[in-house]
């Protein structure tokens, strides 16, 4: 349903971004069309999504193998996560950001979560961190550095030896202001990124 709004939306505007009559009855026709498949539930949302269904399936795969121990303790709510792609070592596939934002995963220090490669293997679990997470444009090992906020303070977190510290509260302090050119990932309060459950 959230998906059928927001394509609803980007027709909507489009729509009225358009200047000449001829444009606005092609985009006419084409919003009445896909208004009329979407309410009807006939519109193919397939493509939409395929991608975004794969990297869901193998991350809830990953949790559960990774979380087995934990499952008979957590309760449904527990068992929730969000995440987001960002190729850490441009090559081409990208890694998962995951994120947990309940009690049994958060703390009074912060949170836990995975870095995942595009297959699933794990190169990170990180503990007492406060999401979002800024990638940087500076590298070490071929992988971006990593700035995680821990105890109100932000972090440098740089890849040794094939992974990422797992511990941020205590890695090297950043000193003034983070980098305006660094992407923010896992922005689970301010992105309005989608809940999903395992």
């Amino acid at each position: 349903m959230k998906n059928r709004f927001l394509i609803l939306i980007a027709i909507l505007a489009l729509s009225s971004c358009q200047n000449k009559d001829n444009s606005k009855n092609i985009v006419k026709t084409i919003v009445q069309d896909t208004l009329s498949k979407t309410l009807g539930g006939t519109a193919d949302l397939s493509e939409v999504s395929e991608k975004n269904n794969k990297e869901v399936e193998l991350i809830r795969k990953q949790l559960l193998i990774l979380l087995e121990k934990d499952l008979p303790a957590m309760t449904k709510e527990d068992r929730s996560f969000y995440y987001e792609a960002f190729d850490l070592n441009n090559d081409k596939k990208e890694e998962y950001f995951v994120g947990f934002s309940n009690s049994y995963f958060c703390g009074s220090g912060g949170c836990s979560g995975y870095i995942l490669k595009n297959d699933g293997t794990v190169i990170n679990r990180f503990t007492v961190t406060d999401f979002p997470i800024y990638v940087t444009t500076s590298s070490t090992e071929k992988f971006y550095d990593l700035i995680f906020e821990s105890g109100g303070k932000f972090h440098l977190l740089k890849m040794k030896g094939g992974k990422y510290p797992s511990n941020p509260s205590v890695q090297e302090v950043i000193k003034g202001d983070i980098p305006k050119e660094s992407t923010k990932v896992l922005d689970i309060q301010g992105k309005k990124l989608e809940k999903y459950s395992f």
